[in-house]
């Protein structure tokens, strides 16, 4: 863990009638994935249908034109983009092209280590948390675990496991009570939350249908939960910032999301709000480095959209941390949140 230096002790003391020093306040980020969340179920179901989701909205800098990766439009190639701040391709992406745990690492798909967000968080001495609701999340805890995980370079020795907390609960019964007493009791500066209904009822019933809809209600009863616990705890309140995103979307009827040239499919939200978020903004007006896609579906080459992958430096920044070094989104003009 790397500490501030002490300040030199040879200035005299402060005296009785000196002003206290207000201590900082230590960020803290709570990133959600909405898997399969269509921005079109937002706007279909308005304020009344997630008032929760239309809270942030309101409240945040958000927009409805984010991108996911622009080669694949799967849920483990774009949760592994968020999490490296990585595209899929070539040897500066993640090479993560499959769906479903393998039983391996990311360093033995990509053929060396590939860190992310949780190893700069926690080599810098914060507490990572990272739970799921689908269990092909484990090939990622795996590739970052106390066996797997890189050797901490950063002043203090944190230790190879990147992540102090983490569960996969394919029920999705108690992942998100579990967020809830983490974050209401402060036990991790950076929370990875992974929420599947919406994914799960467009496999079955189709995108867009009734018990889609439903299912989008549900995630956003879910948030209310998770908002009522930070606005409960006003220490929690001054130190957090949530940013909530999705893998991709699906198309109305279909049960498919494959097809990464289908505008349903590659187009998501990217929403921040809290500490450090101007209220009501649109991410593109506060980011000029950055183009509105419309509805097209751009490279890597050129100006970017926010895509789902900047999830990690926009959380890295607002921990106050430098971003994933040696990769292009790093380079790219980031994500402002003000």
């Amino acid at each position: 863990m790397t500490r501030p230096s002490a300040t030199s002790a040879s200035s005299a003391a402060p005296s009785a009638s000196a002003e206290p020093t207000e201590r900082p306040v230590r960020p803290m980020v709570l990133a959600i994935s909405v898997d399969g969340l269509n921005p079109e179920a937002i706007e279909r179901l308005g304020r009344s249908g997630t008032p929760n989701l239309h809270r942030l909205l309101r409240e945040g800098a958000s927009t409805l034109e984010a991108r996911t990766a622009q080669e694949l439009t799967i849920t483990l190639p774009n949760h592994t983009g968020m999490l490296t701040g990585r595209a899929v391709g070539g040897e500066a992406g993640h090479s993560v092209t499959f769906n479903d745990d393998d039983g391996g690492t990311l360093a033995a798909t990509h053929g060396s280590y590939v860190p992310g967000l949780f190893d700069v968080a926690h080599d810098h001495g914060l507490r990572t948390a990272f739970l799921a609701e689908k269990d092909k999340f484990g090939f990622l805890m795996r590739s970052w675990d106390a066996e797997h995980g890189a050797a901490d370079r950063t002043g203090e020795d944190d230790g190879r496991d990147k992540t102090d907390i983490d569960l996969v609960d394919e029920e999705g019964s108690t992942v998100v009570d579990r967020v809830r007493t983490i974050v209401g009791r402060q036990q991790a500066d950076l929370v990875f939350l992974h929420l599947k209904a919406p994914d799960q009822a467009g496999h079955a019933r189709g995108w867009l249908s009734p018990a889609y809809l439903d299912a989008v209600r549900s995630v956003d009863r879910d948030l209310g939960r998770v908002l009522d616990t930070i606005e409960s705890t006003p220490a929690v309140r001054d130190r957090l910032t949530l940013l909530l995103t999705a893998d991709h979307g699906g198309p109305q009827a279909e049960t498919k999301h494959d097809d990464m040239t289908l505008r349903a499919n590659y187009r998501i939200p990217f929403v921040a709000w809290g500490r450090g978020v101007e209220r009501g903004a649109d991410l593109y007006d506060l980011s000029p480095g950055r183009a509105d896609p419309g509805t097209g579906r751009p490279g890597y080459d050129g100006a970017q959209p926010v895509r789902n992958l900047d999830l990690a430096r926009t959380a890295l920044r607002a921990l106050g941390l430098d971003a994933i070094e040696d990769i292009p989104s790093s380079r790219w003009p980031p994500v402002l949140l003000r």
